[in-house]
Order: structure tokens, then C-alpha cells, then sequence
């Protein structure tokens, strides 16, 4: 690290005791967007991750030290997803950070049984990480957040504890809705790019029966590619969703050649200009399915 910024990082430091708001730091915009409905006015959150970029692979600046350099709590995604983090936090020199995993209690799904390495391609040895995509999960982020703020901000306890009491009564109301929305998608069989959705399809009903990926972060091959077309021929399989961060020529191909449909469903906060919330992820992920399947 240079010393231009070491003395950006000390500056930051050095300053900290004068700010009024508690700052958070999040890994990616999901948790971001959750400690940003708790925390109310009392917070200033940012979020490290774009949503419409791969949350696996991002780089490590030295303007995201300075950020954690000013924060008062870091939300880390954790299970292996935000590693990356790692070093960022390293980088900047903040003794007095609190760092929260926010997949503590969480259900977790997809966790291997036996030996894992490269040759399983991007697998995640503590399970899928991509749990927020269940609001089920939503409350027991919010919960950890809750925890992580008021350790940093006892004075304000209590109004994060009503903030998460009027959360939850929120997403439940949210959910019914969404269930009912989304009836029409229970039992329904999709294909995505990349793992990204057991929780969501766990949550609603769905059914992924394959993979553009033949492996969790690997290209697909031309014989994959072949035995996903016969596989969705077979059984019926008219949608097929993406990930806005991933290439579509490899599923366009796929979608002509199989008669289905490629549907851009994006994972997190951000990933499309109408998803400015965490309530509004769900909102935008279920309209989609349900025009695809009509």
C-alpha cells in the first residue's frame, strides 16, 4: 500500500469521531438495502457490490479501504461468496470496525458431503450463498444487522428493534402477495445460467432442472450445450433465465434451438433500474416469470 493512501486511510480514520450517522459498509446491495430500512435516518450505508455485476468477483481498490476505513460496521455476505472482502477489510487499517456475517442462521442449502476442489468447478464448501434470494432469509439478515447496530450504536437500540418488528410485519405482508403472484409458477420447470437460485426457487415453488454452466463457474461446452437442448425438448422447459452479468449468445442459442424464451432475472438490488429496495428484488423476479410463462 502506498503512502498516498495509508494518509487517505489515516485521514478517514482521524475523522470517524466526528460523524453523527452510523456508517455501514455492505458487501453487496441486498444487505445494503436491508440496513438501509432498519437503520433509517441514523445510518449512512454503501454497498461494495453493483447489482447488476457478478457478487463472486470483485476487484479490490484501494477507495473501498478508505470507505471501510470510515465505517462503523461491515455486513459481509459470507458462505464463501465475498472473499474478496477479506483484503478490503485488511487494507483498511480500522481497528474499531465490526464485521457481521449476515448468513449466520440461515437454512442453509446445497452443502457438499464429501471433498471439494477445482474439479467441481465454483462450489462452495459452507453451501449456496445466495440465501437472500429466499425473503424467509431476509429476516434473518435483518436480524443479524440489528445485532451488528446495536453493538455499534447502543443508544439507538431500541429504534433498530422497532425498525426490525415493523420489517418483519412488512415482508410478510409482502410475501402473501408475492405467493399469490407467483401461483402460477409452483411446479414450473426452468433452466438458469448459474446457480443462483435454489432459495428463490425453494421459496416459490420453481423447479431448475439444468444449467448453461455445466459447473458452477464454467464456460459451457458444446456437448453441455447439446444435452441441455435435448434435456429442456424432453421435458418441456420453455424459460430460461439469466444473470444480467453473463452472456446471452450461449442461451439465445439454447432458447432457439429448444423453443423457449430468455428471460433476464437479475439477483440483487441494482440489477435493474426499477429494483431500488430489497422488496422490490421480488417484485420485479416474480413479474418477470409469470409474463414468461404466459
Amino acid at each position: 500500500m502506498n503512502r498516498l493512501i495509508k494518509a487517505m486511510i489515516i485521514c478517514a480514520l482521524l475523522t470517524h469521531s466526528g460523524w453523527t450517522k452510523v456508517k455501514v459498509v455492505a458487501s453487496t446491495p441486498d444487505l445494503a438495502s436491508i440496513a438501509g430500512i432498519i437503520g433509517g435516518s441514523e445510518v449512512e450505508v454503501i454497498s461494495i457490490a453493483k447489482g447488476a455485476v457478478n457478487p463472486h468477483y470483485v476487484e479490490v481498490l484501494p477507495s473501498y479501504m478508505i470507505k471501510v476505513a470510515r465505517a462503523n460496521l461491515y455486513l459481509k455476505v459470507g458462505m464463501g461468496l465475498d472473499q474478496w472482502a477479506d483484503p478490503i477489510i485488511d487494507g483498511s487499517r480500522n481497528s474499531k470496525l465490526t464485521i457481521v456475517d449476515c448468513s449466520q442462521g440461515v437454512n442453509r442449502l446445497q452443502v457438499p458431503t464429501g471433498k471439494v476442489d477445482a474439479s467441481l468447478g465454483d462450489v462452495h464448501p459452507q453451501g449456496n450463498p445466495h440465501y437472500w434470494l429466499d425473503p424467509a432469509n431476509g429476516l434473518v439478515i435483518a436480524a443479524n444487522i440489528v445485532e451488528g447496530l446495536c453493538k455499534v450504536d447502543p443508544a439507538n437500540c431500541q429504534a433498530y428493534r422497532d425498525s426490525y418488528e415493523r420489517f418483519i410485519s412488512d415482508l410478510k405482508i409482502r410475501f402473501g402477495i408475492w405467493e399469490k403472484r407467483a401461483a402460477t409458477l409452483r411446479g414450473s420447470q426452468i433452466v438458469t445460467f448459474h446457480d443462483s437460485w435454489p432459495y428463490f426457487a425453494q421459496a416459490f415453488g420453481l423447479e431448475v432442472v439444468g444449467f448453461i454452466e455445466p459447473k458452477p463457474g464454467i464456460e459451457p461446452t458444446p456437448s453441455h450445450t447439446r444435452e441441455l437442448i435435448e434435456l429442456m425438448k424432453g421435458r418441456g422447459v420453455k424459460i430460461i433465465g439469466m444473470e444480467p452479468y453473463f452472456s446471452n449468445r450461449v442461451p439465445n442459442s439454447i432458447a432457439a434451438a429448444a423453443g423457449a424464451k430468455v428471460i433476464v432475472l437479475p439477483p440483487s438490488v441494482g440489477g435493474a433500474p426499477e429494483i431500488k429496495d430489497y422488496f422490490e428484488l421480488f417484485d420485479t423476479l416474480i413479474a418477470k416469470l409469470t409474463t414468461a410463462k404466459e
